[in-house]
């Protein structure tokens, strides 16, 4: 799968419009046609609710409803789409994969969408600062850094 320049530029948008906290979403199509899911991110209003469970707040951690992503699962199967990726960015953090972020795309031991893409935005300074992408590697039973020529479409 790669990801075309309208996508990437999407959520990048995204990253710096949630800045300070962290952005989320789904990414739905394939190769010639994808469709960016902006999902909120509820992480906020679950650490307001109950600190002891969400001692995080948005600014490093991010949740999407599970009623929202339901929605875009069963729009995107509607339609005969993939979900392609999903994403998510890192305030003042670089673009990496974090133990957090590997628990919650692995809760039954693999990933729900183990074809699907990872993709972390760095956002520092109120500025994209990098991008990376990752992968279930069923082999090694982990996520993998993909290399950018991997999965970033380049322009002619």
């Amino acid at each position: 799968m790669q990801l075309n320049k309208d996508t990437l530029e999407n959520i990048f948008q995204h990253a710096l419009q949630a800045y300070p906290y962290e952005c989320c979403g789904i990414i739905t199509g394939d190769e010639h046609a994808q469709t960016v899911h902006r999902c909120e991110n509820i992480q906020n209003k679950l650490h307001a609710e109950d600190p002891a469970r969400y001692p995080r707040d948005a600014r490093t951690a991010y949740v999407i409803d599970r009623k929202e992503f339901d929605r875009v699962v069963a729009a995107a199967k509607d339609k005969g789409d993939l979900v392609a990726a999903f994403y998510h960015s890192h305030p003042e953090h670089e673009a990496y994969f974090s133990e957090e972020d590997a628990a919650a795309q692995t809760v039954f031991g693999e990933p729900e969408f183990p074809d699907a893409l990872h993709i972390v935005i760095s956002v520092m300074n109120g500025r994209i600062h990098d991008i990376t992408c990752f992968k279930w590697d069923g082999d090694k039973q982990g996520f993998i850094s993909l290399p950018p020529s991997s999965w970033q479409i380049k322009e002619p």
